[in-house]
């Protein structure tokens, strides 16, 4: 399988995370990681583009091939939770105008790839990524986050091509059966 770069994003207004791996179906590579952060004392519009821009610019540098970002949870505060799908909407147009496929995995789902639980702490996260990926050293939650994600993304790429590879060995053998 060849090499595939892969951007994990977790999406905040406040901060969102991003971080950059290799794979190549069996092993991971920390490429790298950060945050792009929106100023607080500016309206909702200028802290968008700031988002906007800090993604476009990791991806104008890192050139990933894919992406996956984080599904957004409803929570009890109705105007959070909107202003989080806001800044979730630029995180994927970002990928998407870049012409990138953008997979989505749900917050339990990324817990349980990386530490083995759906309901693993930050802490957790971010000890099993170092683990994973020896290299990083996330800065943040967000950061620690944004590579959970892209490495849940490569495992499913993964069963992904295991699982077309055993269909296709199935069709095959069918077709040389008598």
């Amino acid at each position: 399988m060849r090499q595939v770069r892969i951007i994990g994003i977790d999406p905040g207004l406040r901060r969102t995370g991003w971080g950059v791996i290799d794979t190549d179906g069996v092993k991971l590579g920390f490429v790298a990681c950060g945050s792009v952060s929106s100023d607080a004392g500016e309206g909702l519009g200028v802290r968008l583009r700031q988002i906007f821009d800090g993604l476009s610019n990791v991806l104008a540098e890192l050139a990933p091939a894919e992406a996956a970002i984080e599904q957004t949870f409803v929570n009890r505060d109705a105007a959070a939770t909107l202003k989080l799908g806001q800044a979730r909407g630029i995180a994927m147009l970002v990928p998407a105008l870049a012409g990138l496929t953008i997979a989505e995995y749900a917050p339990n789902a990324v817990k349980k790839t990386v530490v083995g639980a759906g309901h693993g702490d930050k802490d957790q996260i971010r000890a099993m990524v170092k683990y994973l990926l020896p290299k990083a050293d996330p800065d943040s939650a967000d950061a620690a986050d944004a590579l959970a994600i892209a490495i849940t993304h490569a495992h499913a790429r993964s069963w992904s091509k295991l699982e077309e590879a055993i269909v296709l060995a199935g069709q095959t053998s069918q077709r040389t059966a008598p």
